[in-house]
């Protein structure tokens, strides 16, 4: 069986390629949570970040926007001592910032999930790659993304985090033609 590279070397990564990688995402919960693991990611491997999943879920309340954003230092305090998530004081600060952004839009009445799909005109991207040096590390696309998240007033949003969410959330479709997962994921509207 045929798969992107990147997801070879452990089980894990490789059923994440397998059953979520690239299917379309349109719950704004779902995507709240991808979002602030991509953010998690920064400067790191995505293995790392997929392997603490369950202790993020775990220790962020299930990503629960409403109780993330009423966090208070001690509940700070216990997630930097948290050897379950990537103990980073600014990113669990963001975690925290961009519950409060993800609350302030649906209060205003938008869904977070039209929100995000726009950049792609509510459709998924189809490339065509062929091989792993062809897949860009942000589009056009991504950086108005990250441009708009910024204004939103969430961190940890830069282009190139909303390019590996993008693909994530199956916005964008960058399996590899070779792949077996390339055709399913390009029937998915």
């Amino acid at each position: 069986m045929n798969r992107c590279p990147w997801c070879e070397g452990f089980d894990l990564y490789r059923e994440y390629h397998d059953t979520e990688w690239g299917v379309p995402l349109r719950d704004d919960r779902a995507l709240f949570e991808l979002l602030i693991l991509e953010g998690a990611q920064a400067g790191l491997s995505w293995s790392t970040v997929l392997k603490k999943r369950e202790s993020y879920r775990l220790a962020f309340d299930q990503f629960d926007p409403n109780k993330i954003a009423a966090y208070g230092d001690s509940k700070v305090q216990a997630l930097l001592a948290n050897p379950g998530i990537i103990r980073n004081k600014l990113k669990v600060a963001a975690t925290i910032t961009n519950a409060r952004a993800f609350l302030e839009m649906t209060r205003n009445g938008q869904s977070f999930s039209d929100f995000l799909w726009q950049f792609v005109n509510n459709e998924p991207i189809r490339n065509r790659r062929r091989s792993l040096s062809e897949v860009p590390a942000k589009t056009p696309q991504s950086d108005a993304m990250s441009k708009a998240l910024l204004k939103a007033g969430f961190k940890f949003v830069g282009s190139t985090i909303c390019y590996a969410f993008m693909q994530a959330s199956g916005m964008v479709n960058d399996h590899l033609v070779s792949c077996h997962r390339y055709r399913p994921c390009s029937e998915y509207k």
